[in-house]
C-alpha cells in the first residue's frame, strides 16, 4: 500500500466515489492523518473551490450553530458508553479495601448501597440487643431484686388481693407474764411476715389478741379469731383472700408467692373429698336416704368440683382441722359461715365440751351443715402448715405432717410449743435454717 493510499483509500477514490464515507482531505495534513467521519447516508459535498471547499458541519460550527451534523449520533453513542465506563471505574472511598498486594491494583470498591444496608442491619441488631439487656435489667430489678418498686408492681399485679392476718400478743400478758423469750418469738415472727408481705406486695394486718371480755359474763379467748377475720374483711373491702397465721409460725421459703404456690393451680393442690385424709372419721358424703332433700352437689363427695366454689382452704393434722394457718375467700358463703361460727349461742352451749374451741366448732359445723362442705377444700398439711418434731407425738413417723428440709416445705408451725416445748428454741432453729437455705450467692444478691 502506497503512501498516498491508507485505510480510507486514495485521494482519487475520495473524489470519485460518492458513498457516504468519503470526504476531502483536511488542508495542511497528510491524507493518512485526516479526520474520518462515520458513514452517513448523505453524499459527500463538493470539494471544489467554488463550492467553498468546506463541510456543512464545519460551516455549522463556524457559524456558531448547535447542529453538528453527522457528528451528533457519534457523540451520543460515545457519551453513553463513556458514562457506562466511568461508573464502573474504581473510585476512592475511605471504606474501600486496600490495594491488592499481588496485582498492585485496588480491589473492587464497596458499594454504598451495601454499606448503608450493612449499617442499618448492624443498627437493628444493636437496638435489639440493647432492648434485651434493658428488659433483663427491668426484670431483675422489679421481680428478683427486693426493693420498693418491685413491691409496688407486685401489689398492683394482684398482691393487693391478699391480706395476711397475724395474731400477735397472744394472751397479752393477762394469763401469764411475757418474758424475754416470748417477746423474742413475737419479734422474729412479725419480722418474718413483714418481709414476706413487703416482698410480694401483700397486705399485712397484725392483730392484738390480748385476752379481753367480749361480753360481761365470758372469756372468749381463741374464739376471737373469727371476729378478727370479720373485722379485717371490713377493713380491706377490695381484698379477696385472707391468710390467717398464728404467732408461732415461720415462713421458710420467702421466695415463693402464694400465687405460684397455691392460687395458680388451686384445683390441683387441694382436695374436696375429706376421705383422702380423714383423721376424724367424718362420714362423707352424706347418705342420700337420710338427706333426700339435698341436691346432687351437696351429696357429691367433691361438690361441684369447680375452683370458683372453693371458699375455705384448711389443712388437717393428726387431730383433725388445724387453723394455725388457713385461707378464706371473701364471698357470701364465707360471710354466712363466719356469722354462724361466731354466734354466741353455739359458744354458750358447747364451749365446755370443745377443747380446741374454734377448731372444734368448725368441725362440728362441717359435720352437721351440708352446705358448708360444698365450699370447703382441704390442702396437704405440709403445703402451708408443717409441724416440727414433737407436735403430733401420737404419729411421729407420719411424713404427711412434719417439716422436711430436703423438700423445702413452705412454712412451719410450732403448734403446741407452749405446752412443754421451747417455743423460742424452735423459732430460732427454723429462722437460722431458713437463712441457711436461702443464702446462696444468687439469692443473697436478690433478697
Amino acid at each position: 500500500m502506497s503512501a498516498g493510499s491508507n485505510f480510507w483509500g486514495s485521494d482519487s477514490d475520495n473524489n470519485n466515489n460518492g458513498y457516504a464515507g468519503s470526504r476531502a482531505s483536511t488542508p495542511g495534513l497528510p491524507l493518512s492523518r485526516s479526520h474520518s467521519p462515520l458513514p452517513s447516508d448523505r453524499p459527500s459535498p463538493p470539494t471544489s473551490a467554488s463550492g467553498g471547499g468546506i463541510w456543512p458541519a464545519r460551516k455549522g460550527i463556524s457559524n456558531g450553530s448547535a447542529n453538528i451534523g453527522g457528528y451528533l449520533p457519534a457523540r451520543k453513542f460515545l457519551g453513553k458508553h463513556l458514562r457506562k465506563l466511568s461508573t464502573t471505574l474504581p473510585t476512592y472511598s475511605p471504606f474501600s479495601p486496600p490495594y491488592s498486594a499481588s496485582y498492585g491494583t485496588p480491589s473492587t470498591p464497596f458499594p454504598s448501597s451495601r454499606l448503608r444496608s450493612c449499617f442499618s442491619l448492624k443498627r437493628s441488631k444493636l437496638s435489639t440487643f440493647l432492648l434485651l439487656i434493658a428488659a433483663l435489667v427491668i426484670f431483675v430489678f422489679t421481680y428478683l431484686h427486693h426493693n420498693p418498686v418491685s413491691s409496688k408492681i407486685r401489689y398492683a399485679s394482684g398482691g393487693s388481693k391478699i391480706v395476711i392476718i397475724l395474731a400477735a400478743n397472744q394472751g397479752g400478758g393477762v394469763m401469764s407474764w411475757k418474758g424475754a423469750k416470748e417477746w423474742a418469738v413475737e419479734r422474729d415472727s412479725i419480722a418474718n411476715k413483714k418481709a414476706y408481705a413487703e416482698r410480694w406486695g401483700y397486705h399485712l394486718e397484725i392483730k392484738d389478741m390480748s385476752t379481753k371480755k367480749r361480753y360481761a359474763h365470758e372469756w372468749r379467748e381463741s374464739w376471737e379469731k373469727v371476729d378478727v377475720i370479720k373485722q379485717t374483711m371490713r377493713q380491706y373491702p377490695k381484698a379477696e383472700w385472707f391468710w390467717w397465721l398464728d404467732l408461732n409460725t415461720f415462713i421458710m421459703e420467702p421466695s415463693i408467692s402464694l400465687h405460684s404456690h397455691i392460687f395458680q393451680h388451686i384445683q390441683n393442690v387441694t382436695y374436696r373429698d375429706i376421705n383422702v385424709y380423714n383423721p376424724l372419721n367424718i362420714t362423707h358424703p352424706l347418705s342420700k336416704s337420710d338427706f333426700f332433700y339435698l341436691d346432687d352437689v351437696s351429696l357429691s363427695p367433691v361438690g361441684d368440683d369447680r375452683a370458683e366454689s372453693i371458699n375455705l382452704i384448711i389443712p388437717q393434722d393428726c387431730g383433725g382441722f388445724n387453723l394455725g394457718s388457713f385461707l378464706i375467700r371473701r364471698s357470701e358463703w364465707s360471710e354466712r359461715l363466719l356469722d354462724i361460727w361466731w354466734d354466741p349461742v353455739g359458744y354458750e352451749q358447747k364451749h365446755m365440751e370443745w377443747e380446741h374451741k374454734e377448731q372444734d366448732a368448725l368441725e362440728y359445723l362441717y359435720t352437721n351443715q351440708p352446705w358448708i362442705r360444698t365450699g370447703t377444700s382441704f390442702i396437704p398439711q405440709r403445703m402451708i402448715n408443717s409441724f416440727p418434731p414433737g407436735a403430733c407425738a401420737e404419729t411421729p413417723d407420719d411424713n404427711r405432717i412434719f417439716y422436711d428440709e430436703k423438700d423445702r416445705d413452705f412454712i412451719v408451725n410450732m403448734a403446741g410449743c407452749e405446752w412443754g416445748r421451747d417455743c423460742w428454741g424452735e423459732m430460732a432453729y427454723y429462722r437460722q435454717l431458713s437463712e441457711k437455705l436461702n443464702s446462696g450467692w444468687w439469692k443473697k444478691s436478690f433478697r
